[in-house]
């Protein structure tokens, strides 16, 4: 089993700055990705930014330039550094570790609010 844990996020103007960060624990597989998720009251959960475990990241064009995503591997921890935050970034940020060779394999965190206010 797979612990995710997540810190960070809050309430911030727009044009300000959060990071969030996850932690993961447990029964760690090596070949994943590691990244941030987010939901918006009434809307689907769409994919923010994702980092393989050697490096290749996907961004959402609506994040591109704007955010930055990291990782640690020897922590098993990745962080989201969000910058010129827009009120349309308000959602429910969920970190999520999934396998790159077994898709049934895919963790979430509890998820941490954003809210930007304009």
């Amino acid at each position: 089993q797979v612990q995710l844990v997540e810190s960070g996020g809050g309430l911030v103007q727009a044009g300000g700055s959060l990071r969030l960060s996850c932690a993961a624990s447990g029964s760690i597989f090596s070949i994943n990705a590691m990244g941030w998720y987010r939901q918006a009251q009434g809307k689907q959960r769409e994919l923010v930014a994702s980092m393989s475990s050697w490096g290749t990241i996907t961004y959402a064009d609506s994040v591109k330039g704007r955010f930055a995503i990291s990782r640690d591997n020897a922590k098993n921890m990745a962080s989201l550094q969000m910058n010129s935050l827009k009120p349309e970034d308000t959602a429910v940020y969920y970190c999520n570790l999934r396998s790159l060779l077994d898709a049934t394999r895919q963790y979430w965190g509890q998820g941490t609010q954003v809210t930007v206010s304009s």
